[in-house]
């Protein structure tokens, strides 16, 4: 096993400590173009949950404002704004083990 196949597959399993920071490091001082390639893979799918943990954030700020009206309807159904937090929720974590699932499977087949 070589250093490359060694810090590339490093750069996928870098979401169990550290997603953002390990992959860039690795994409800067690297010299080998197939590390820089998997470290830039490896850099956009850690990106992705952190850009959707943001959106996930000005949704959940919108429902906090939606709180304040009263429930509309006589059987106290909530509107869109108060059930948008449960299903980010859901959506992100089925999208996060997806994407922990892929770095995985990324880093075994580069170790091969």
């Amino acid at each position: 096993m070589t250093n490359q196949k060694l810090l590339s597959a490093l750069c996928y399993f870098s979401i169990f400590f550290s997603p953002l920071l390990f992959p860039l490091i690795v994409y800067f001082i690297s010299e080998d173009w197939d590390v820089k390639q998997h470290a830039k893979r490896s850099l956009v799918s850690h990106l992705v949950p952190t850009v959707l943990l943001v959106a996930g954030f000005v949704l959940f700020s919108f429902s906090m404002f939606s709180f304040y009206e009263p429930m509309n309807g006589s059987m106290g159904s909530f509107g869109f704004w108060q059930i948008t937090p449960f299903l980010f929720v859901a959506v992100y974590g089925i999208l996060f083990l997806v994407i922990v699932i892929w770095n995985i499977i990324q880093g075994v087949k580069v170790l091969k």
